[in-house]
This record gives structure tokens, C-alpha cells and sequence, in this order.
């Protein structure tokens, strides 16, 4: 049989440490070297509600990996100090786009279409985002559409629009493949993002990789990638006003939507997920030839 030279473990938060903790323990019984991958963005929510015993086993085993992946660098912060890590151990890896080829035309667009795509939810903070679109003008709200795409607390968020009386402005799209999402970004012209907790969220990164101004939370990753009024605009979580101000900015705006979308494609097109692997397998490549010159 062939020998494992390398096991690669994604873990987040709350069980999934658990197990592989323990997944980890036995690639270690067997000396093949193990790559952490973090994901799990309430993971500092997590662990830093634990009590101190139990910090001390999972940052003692986690720091027995090879290298530990990140998002981010605020991440890395996060990592390298809660499990005593030396700051060559934690490798920032931010999750890659798939960029199309072409991103269409949005200029004289007679109907502004916003879309969020995530979990329905509070953390996600589509609640706010129903609040915020209340708040737009009649004649905002009568020049363009809510597209809400996602699983989650739907039902909840339905009873929201009724009781503010949206129906006929927003739209709940339900889960959506890669094919469909990718159909919905390309007749977007504004990505919404207002999350409470985020690592580097894949549908912000493909938003972007579609030409589209953002508006989003300074959360996890974003702020390294999104900076206010160059690529997206920034608000605070929970600020319902400041969400609707940025609302109403870019639909009154073409111009701004425009620069913003085309500035966003630019920000991340060194995160193609064509340059991705090359990254990992320098990754694999330098475990590989640790443990060849180790003793």
C-alpha cells in the first residue's frame, strides 16, 4: 500500500473541531504531516467562549500542523495568537473566483436590480437589508428590485416584506446552482452584502469577479479586499440608515455603480481560482520537502 504524504483538513467552528482534532491526532500516531484550512466565520465567537482547558488542547494539537491555511490576514492575526503559532506557520490563502470571461453592458438600465446571495437570515443581516430597502423613496423602490437568493429563514424574512408591504418590490429566489447564480450576477447591478460575521465570503468574491459595486460590512476579510468608495462601500453592521443611504447612492448613480463594478473585477482578479492551485501545491511542496531533510 502507499504511504500518505500529506493530509489536507478543513475544520471550522463547534463539532468540526472536534473532529478533526481527533482526525488529526491519528495522521500525527502515523507521523504524515497535516495542512489546517480555517474556515468558519464565527469562529473567534466560538473559541473564545470556551473555557481556558479547552483552548489550551485544541491550540496545542492544531499547533502540531505543518501550516495552517487562512482567509485573511486579520485572521492570521487571529490564528497566530489564539493558538501560539510562529507567524511562518499560518499561510494566508484567500478562496479563489472563477472570473467570466465577459461581464455585460450596465448602462441606461431602466430597473436597478440589488441582489443578495446567502443563508436568509440574521447573520447575513438580510433582515436589515429588507429594513434598509423600506426605506428608500417611492421613487427608489418603484426604479428597482430586491433579488434575495438563498436558503435559511425564509418564511421569516417573507412575513417582513409583508408587513412592510414589498411584495411587489422584492423578490425571494430560493437556493440557486452555479449556473443560475452566475445568470442572476450577470443582470445584477448591485451586490448587497450586509453580514454580522463573515471569513471571505465566496458570493461577495464572485459579485465582484462580475463587475459589480458592493456594499458591504467591514467584517472578517472584507475590509482588506473591499475599501469604502473605491471597490464598494463600507457600513457598520446593523446601521439600517447608513445601509440605505448607500442604497440610494448607487441607484441614483450610474457613474459610481460603474467605476465601483469595475474597480471590484480588478480587485480580485489575482484571486482566479486558475492561480489557486499553483498556490496549494507550493504549499504541499514545501511540507514535502520539510519532511524529506527532516531527521
Amino acid at each position: 500500500t502507499k504511504k500518505t504524504d500529506l493530509i489536507h483538513v478543513h475544520f471550522s467552528q463547534r463539532g468540526s473541531t472536534l473532529r478533526k482534532m481527533i482526525l488529526m491526532l491519528l495522521a500525527l500516531a502515523f507521523h504524515v504531516p497535516v495542512v489546517l484550512h480555517a474556515h468558519g466565520s464565527e469562529y473567534k465567537l466560538f473559541y473564545t467562549g470556551l473555557p481556558q482547558w479547552a483552548k489550551g488542547i485544541i491550540s496545542l494539537v492544531f499547533r502540531q500542523s505543518a501550516y495552517l491555511i487562512v482567509l485573511s490576514q486579520s485572521w492570521k492575526n487571529f490564528y497566530q495568537s489564539s493558538f501560539r503559532l510562529k507567524a511562518e506557520q499560518v499561510v494566508i490563502l484567500p478562496n479563489p473566483v472563477e472570473l467570466p470571461s465577459k461581464i455585460p453592458e450596465r448602462t441606461s438600465c431602466k430597473q436597478i436590480k440589488l441582489v443578495f446571495v446567502g443563508e436568509i437570515g440574521k447573520r447575513k443581516g438580510v433582515f436589515d437589508l429588507i429594513q434598509a430597502f423600506a426605506s428608500l423613496s417611492p421613487e427608489q423602490k418603484t426604479c428597482s428590485e430586491l433579488l434575495l437568493a438563498g436558503d435559511g429563514e425564509v418564511q421569516q424574512a417573507c412575513q417582513l416584506v409583508e408587513s412592510l408591504d414589498l411584495g411587489d418590490h422584492i423578490k425571494f429566489l430560493g437556493g440557486i446552482d452555479s449556473g443560475q447564480r452566475d445568470a442572476l450576477l450577470a443582470k445584477a447591478n448591485i451586490f448587497i452584502l450586509p453580514s454580522y460575521n463573515e471569513g471571505l465570503p465566496m458570493a461577495l468574491l464572485e459579485a465582484m469577479g462580475w463587475g459589480l459595486p458592493v456594499i458591504t460590512t467591514p467584517v472578517g476579510g472584507i475590509p482588506e479586499l473591499v475599501i469604502h468608495g473605491d471597490n464598494g462601500l463600507l457600513v457598520k453592521p446593523g446601521q439600517i440608515p447608513d445601509l440605505s443611504m448607500a442604497m440610494q447612492t448607487l441607484i441614483n448613480d450610474q457613474g459610481l455603480r460603474l467605476s465601483l463594478g469595475s474597480s471590484a473585477r480588478a480587485s480580485v482578479a489575482h484571486l482566479n481560482v486558475k492561480n489557486y492551485l499553483s498556490s496549494l501545491l507550493n504549499i504541499y511542496g514545501s511540507v514535502l520537502k520539510s519532511q524529506a531533510t527532516a531527521p
